[in-house]
């Protein structure tokens, strides 16, 4: 995979044609992305910048550093992360790596939290822990390491795997992985994109898409979609 380090000036939101306007200037939140393909796969960052734009909300400046595969120590180690917190003034820094199920992989996860969440505060940002979902279906094993890794660090926690839980379960004909299971989908990756702005600008994101229409979604299945990023928020999130 290719690294992605760039700031999100101009966001399509999910091939609409429909681009928002240039907000890298008088942005209400700015918020930094680190990860790996989980962030990158449709640019996630940029629809959240665009949700910024149609939902009325608070409009979102992005920028995003996302190596493939990558872990948050290999972020801290690689460097360009650390720059990149040092480099400009954010609001939050969203952290997201690999699902982390097994107890190693919990406890680095935990760690290496915090140690960013030590340089994101004293650059004057929140640290935010970006929650993904499983690849082989342990959704409780998922939810349990990033919780505990928003409460090690005293972070904002924003349960995007939860939110996959809640579509796997109730809307299996809404296709939100790719064919590895894995990778999110145009929609999976707007259901992240939802949770994420929920979150962040606490608010619901229930009707969003109506204010523009999304071709290459249903309005039911938008509207499902808005539904469970609004459920997994309310129940699982952590301001």
């Amino acid at each position: 995979m290719p690294r992605h380090i760039r700031t999100i000036a101009l966001a399509v939101l999910l091939g609409c044609g429909s681009t928002a306007p240039n907000i890298t200037r008088n942005a209400d939140l700015d918020v930094l992305f680190i990860g790996n393909s989980l962030t990158a796969t449709n640019d996630i960052p940029g629809l959240v910048s665009s949700l910024g734009q149609i939902s009325g909300g608070p409009h979102v400046r992005v920028l995003q550093v996302s190596f493939g595969n990558f872990s948050l120590e290999d972020h801290w180690n690689q460097g360009d992360a650390l720059e990149a917190i040092d480099r400009e003034g954010w609001d939050y820094v969203v952290m997201q790596q690999g699902p982390s199920t097994l107890p190693e992989s919990r406890q680095n996860l935990i760690e290496w939290a915090g140690r960013f969440a030590e340089r994101i505060r004293q650059a004057g940002a929140r640290p935010a822990i970006y929650m993904v979902w499983p690849s082989n279906g342990d959704f409780d094993g998922v939810s349990r390491s990033y919780t505990d890794a928003a409460h090690a660090v005293n972070g904002m926690l924003i349960p995007v795997g939860e939110a996959f839980r809640i579509v796997s379960r109730d809307h299996p004909e809404i296709t939100i992985f790719q064919s590895d299971n894995f990778h999110p989908t145009q929609a999976g990756s707007y259901l992240a994109a939802l949770v994420i702005y929920g979150q962040l600008s606490d608010r619901e994101v229930e009707g969003v898409t109506l204010r523009r229409p999304v071709t290459r979604l249903s309005q039911t299945d938008a509207a499902e979609l808005e539904a469970a990023a609004d459920q997994a928020n309310r129940d699982y999130g952590i301001h």
